[in-house]
């Protein structure tokens, strides 16, 4: 049993769920999400603040500014509480709201830019705010475990955000000694791939800008997932007991169309799963926020309820 002191000495990294069963086709699901931060941020976070302090640029009376629409600011929230240090994340609408409150209670402060760039995006600082630092450590951590687990991978799904992650294990599978399918998820709105902008309401994957990250030579196929398949795939993961996020849903719809477009017997296919859903109940697995944003067909699994509902009326 591991014992620890300080939040982000725990991370499950070797947990995979097998979707057969969920999606027909076979997929393992890389899950990221099992730790105090509950993403893959933890990684950049941890990663960050320990350059930080290596260069001398923290001391007791530091306070860390990042901009993040989610899932780095709740681990970099929980890296300045355990050290000591104040942390002020600078946000936008998109962000849940469990997710700014998981920052709040973590003794963060939360500024909420009301307004948009002339390009369209919230916050332009936001280009750095995973920087090189993130695509080393997926590099370092992440695509050696999968290698590790999957030593006959052929293909790996990777959702685009910052790029940091997809950067990362593309790079470190391109050196492997057999070759690996790189297939990038991106999210409908997003311009990371040259697309078109548009509205973008769940947070985690796409771009308002290119990522400066990003280079193309090492992604083999992008797929564009709409947000209403991201909600559908979620919907889809929960009706069989796994409660994920967004970004966890595009990658799931993704590799879905993509399995079963170039797919065949004995591939061996791998997603990575950047977050847990318990942040996205007001949104994602809210049928009234859904509802009002994709229309009424978009209202997850339709089973039968255990309980009739109340007659008018009637009490409990």
């Amino acid at each position: 049993m591991p014992v620890i002191s300080v939040p982000q000495a725990f991370n499950e990294e070797d947990l995979y769920v097998d979707l057969r069963a969920v999606i027909g086709r076979a997929l393992f699901l890389k899950c990221e999400g099992f730790n105090f931060a509950g993403s893959i941020k933890l990684k950049a976070a941890a990663e960050m603040v320990a350059a930080a302090g290596r260069e001398g640029a923290l001391t007791r009376r530091s306070i860390l500014v990042e901009s993040s629409s989610g899932n780095l600011g709740v681990a970099l929230s929980m890296i300045a509480a355990s050290k000591g240090y104040r942390f002020l994340c600078v946000t936008d609408a998109r962000c849940n709201l469990a997710t700014r409150l998981m920052m709040e209670a973590l003794g963060s402060q939360v500024h909420m830019v009301s307004g948009t760039e002339s390009n369209g995006g919230f916050l332009g600082a936001r280009l750095d705010y995973v920087r090189d630092l993130c695509a080393t450590e997926h590099y370092r951590t992440t695509a050696p475990a999968i290698a590790r687990f999957f030593p006959d991978l052929d293909v790996l799904f990777v959702g685009a955000g910052t790029t940091g992650t997809l950067m990362g294990c593309a790079r470190y599978f391109r050196r492997w000694d057999r070759p690996v399918r790189i297939v990038a998820m991106d999210s409908a709105g997003s311009v990371s791939f040259g697309g078109a902008p548009g509205r973008r309401m769940i947070p985690g994957l796409g771009m308002s800008v290119r990522p400066p990250l990003l280079d193309d030579a090492y992604v083999d196929d992008v797929l564009v997932v709409e947000e209403a398949d991201t909600i559908r795939a979620c919907h889809r993961l929960a009706a069989h007991g796994f409660l994920f996020g967004g970004s966890t849903g595009t990658v799931v719809s993704g590799a879905a169309d993509w399995l079963e477009r170039y797919g065949h017997p004995g591939l061996t296919a791998v997603a990575i799963a950047p977050d847990l859903g318990e942040r996205y109940l007001d949104t994602v697995y809210q049928s009234t926020w859904v509802r009002d944003l994709y229309g009424d067909d978009l209202d997850g699994d339709a089973r039968e309820p255990v309980l009739p509902p109340r007659e008018a009326g009637r009490g409990a």
